[in-house]
């Protein structure tokens, strides 16, 4: 159990500064770890923060929550 959560510390400490660079990424990746931990625990943890991290954003503007919307602009007559 203890080897399971240094891995997890390490892994943190080295996604720490690109995540700090990445702005949307960090809720994104606290996220999904928040999730994987609750579900799978500390294995979950690491898994749920690098998917979050990853993927999170593309997820998001899938789901229509984050990212520009479009609107058509017409000219009125």
């Amino acid at each position: 159990m203890k080897r399971v959560l240094t891995i997890a510390i390490v892994a943190g400490a080295l996604l720490a500064p690109a995540a700090a660079s990445a702005g949307e990424r960090v809720l994104d990746g606290a996220l999904g770890a928040a999730s994987g931990g609750i579900v799978f625990g500390p294995v979950g943890l690491v898994a749920g923060g690098l998917t979050g991290y990853v993927a999170g954003p593309n997820i998001a503007r899938g789901l229509g929550l984050k990212g520009r919307h479009r609107h058509s602009h017409y000219a009125r007559r």
